[in-house]
């Protein structure tokens, strides 16, 4: 009882960080706007378990409806990060729009001081937006990086990193991920 009433105190708490949550979701990860004008949009019958950053006032993470967030997971967002209707997210998984770093080491070689002092260039860092789009299914601690769409129905296997556009219905696993076959589609 007493763990059912600290996962219901910390959905309602997470709520009043967000822009926007629909009906019957819960929330019991972490959420941290680490900008004011940055936006977390979660839509209808969610469970997110996972940690939702955004990084400046203008990233974007929308979360759309029937949507699964496994515990562990990492959304780190400075650009966009677009999740569709009935998408689950395995455990231990990260997604990053951002190399959080420059691949410059003079300009890197600032990051430590501009990370203790709470700031950060990122205008410095290469970005892109990722989408995640509806029915998709990322395997448990896979990482997806900035600038890759996964597409609708596809499978991404468990431990994959995914550096590029996965095509619609299709399974993709490994490091980097690559299609290993395509999904029969339903009703086709």
């Amino acid at each position: 009882m007493i763990n059912k009433v600290r996962f219901f105190l910390r959905s309602v708490l997470n709520r009043t960080k967000l822009t926007a949550c629909g009906v019957r979701s819960d929330i019991s990860g972490s959420i941290e706007r680490r900008a004011r004008k940055s936006t977390i949009s979660i839509g209808n019958d969610c469970l997110v378990g996972g940690t939702l950053v955004t990084e400046t006032d203008e990233s974007r993470i929308t979360i759309g409806n029937n949507v699964f967030i496994g515990g562990g997971t990492l959304l780190d967002c400075v650009v966009s990060i677009t999740i569709e209707n009935d998408v689950l997210i395995s455990h231990g998984c990260t997604l990053a729009d951002s190399n959080n770093h420059s691949v410059s080491a003079s300009i890197r070689s600032r990051d430590l001081n501009d990370w203790k002092r709470g700031e950060h260039d990122w205008t410095k860092t290469e970005s892109s937006p990722i989408v995640i789009s509806r029915g998709s299914w990322i395997g448990m601690k896979s990482i997806v990086l900035k600038g890759v769409t996964i597409g609708e129905g596809a499978v991404i296997g468990a431990g994959s990193v995914v550096t590029k556009n996965v095509p619609p219905y299709t399974i993709a696993a490994g490091n980097p991920a690559t299609i290993v076959r395509e999904i029969p589609v339903e009703g086709r």
